[in-house]
């Protein structure tokens, strides 16, 4: 560290069009980056996935007038207008879709403008999804990685005690496989984030 200054790292989100996606870059934004990291952007296009095709209006809301100077004052709160339940059009000039990679990237550039934000949009080739995330992971010499983590009746009953990878979801066999950190993220309709990685499971932080 010289003068104060963390030393910049490389943190990669799991992007895609669902609010599970949306939760993860919300924590990234809030609790997690600052201005000298670089954040990779990562979107793994799975062709037989229809949900992919619904209009990313209803995940990211157009930031009002006068956020960006909110933002500064308090990111958190600023991400919860722009990335969260419903909200308006964040088309342009009134075509109704956006590509969400760069409604994401617009996000990160109004809470922190000086943040490098790089997207990568990755075919699967044949592949599955986690397999390919962790191979781009490594290749960019990622840090850290995020992802966004449904909450089903499996996590909410087995959590911790789930211990085989059979079976396992995206995030879970992240976790698990990940040779840099990876942290799952759920946010909570009360308010916060359900958080889980090799060391931690369950541990609920406050937004």
């Amino acid at each position: 560290m010289v003068g104060g200054t963390l030393p910049a790292r490389k943190v990669m989100v799991v992007a895609d069009p669902s609010r599970d996606s949306a939760a993860a870059l919300q924590y990234a934004l809030s609790h997690v980056l600052v201005e000298n990291d670089t954040l990779i952007l990562l979107h793994v296009e799975n062709p037989n996935n229809s949900a992919w095709k619904i209009p990313f209006s209803a995940i990211f809301k157009r930031p009002s007038n006068g956020s960006a100077a909110a933002s500064q004052r308090n990111p958190s709160t600023f991400i919860e207008g722009v990335i969260g339940a419903g909200g308006t059009n964040v088309g342009v000039e009134g075509e109704g879709t956006i590509d969400f990679l760069e409604a994401m990237k617009h996000a990160c550039a109004i809470v922190y403008p000086n943040l490098k934000v790089q997207t990568e949009n990755m075919g699967m080739d044949g592949k599955d999804k986690a397999s390919v995330i962790l191979a781009q992971s490594k290749a960019h010499w990622v840090e850290l990685l995020i992802v966004g983590q449904k909450t089903t009746l499996s996590n909410a009953i087995l959590g911790s005690r789930r211990r085989s990878l059979r079976g396992l979801d995206t995030a879970e066999f992240l976790i698990q496989n990940s040779q840099c950190t990876c942290v799952a993220v759920q946010r909570k309709a009360m308010g916060g984030y359900l958080l889980n990685s090799k060391t931690h499971k369950n541990f609920w932080l406050l937004a």
